[in-house]
């Protein structure tokens, strides 16, 4: 074989083994989890993962631990009413929220939005909430903390209708029973709650993706829709508010928030 015919064929297997370790490099490559898909198409990271700048808390339940956001309840500290850690980076009114979330068995928790800070209890919360339980019994549902309570339960498409006589004395508890809002209108079925249930990771991590524009108000977990509510109740409605994390008062528990993110709209 000529001089010429060796050099080319040497430039050849060098080019391919150089291929082959460029691919085995990248298949080797591990993604920080801190890296999530989330980053894209406009979101901001409203959690640096390292601390809780930008946050109001109660220091007793909430703290910044290996790139989450966690919230606790131990023995020695229990809670006389729900506290909440809130962002203070504004009060979004049509936006996108995405973020994983794992929490324990024990668990009551919920992601607050559209809501008012109350003025008598701190870190206290009122308004709609994405609801998270770690038996999985309201996870996905909307639920208006210290408000109109139930929305829409999971697997439900839900509209709100104006409430009767609003301006009556005591007609907002008035029209609530078995802790669920009276004036509102299941228009279809998203599945049986149960169904999508099985949908939701125990005990380990899960994708929350709320769509929140205008009166309609969806709710997803792992990309599947739990809820979606359209608000039409001009009364008792928030069309922007506070964001924020609730641990619920209850048995010692633990709930983990990461990869938070948020997109106007």
């Amino acid at each position: 074989m000529d001089t010429s015919r060796k050099i080319i064929y040497r430039i050849l297997f060098l080019s391919m083994l150089g291929g082959i370790i460029t691919c085995k490099d990248k298949a080797n490559k591990k993604v920080p989890e801190s890296e999530g898909t989330f980053q894209n198409d406009g979101f901001t990271s409203i959690f640096d993962g390292t601390s809780l700048k930008g946050w109001q808390y109660d220091s007793i339940y909430w703290r910044a631990e290996k790139g989450s956001l966690v919230g606790e309840v131990k023995p020695e500290t229990p809670l006389k009413s729900n506290t909440f850690i809130i962002w203070e980076g504004g009060q979004p009114s049509d936006f996108e929220l995405k973020l994983e979330f794992r929490i324990e068995e024990a668990g009551n928790s919920g992601i607050n939005y559209r809501s008012d800070a109350l003025d008598t209890i701190a870190y206290a919360l009122k308004g709609y909430q994405a609801d998270i339980d770690g038996k999985i019994r309201y996870t996905g549902q909307n639920y208006e903390e210290r408000k109109r309570t139930t929305l829409a339960y999971r697997g439900e498409q839900v509209i709100i209708n104006s409430q009767e006589n609003p301006h009556e004395p005591g007609s907002l508890r008035a029209n609530v029973s078995n802790n669920c809002w009276q004036s509102r209108e299941v228009v279809a079925s998203l599945g049986a709650s149960d169904s999508l249930k099985t949908k939701i990771n125990f005990e380990e991590w899960n994708e929350v993706h709320l769509i929140i524009k205008g009166n309609r108000l969806k709710h997803y977990v792992n990309n599947v829709l739990m809820s979606d509510v359209t608000d039409n109740d001009t009364i008792n409605r928030k069309m922007s508010g506070l964001l924020g994390m609730q641990v619920h008062v209850g048995p010692p528990m633990k709930v983990e928030y990461r990869n938070i993110f948020l997109k106007n709209l």
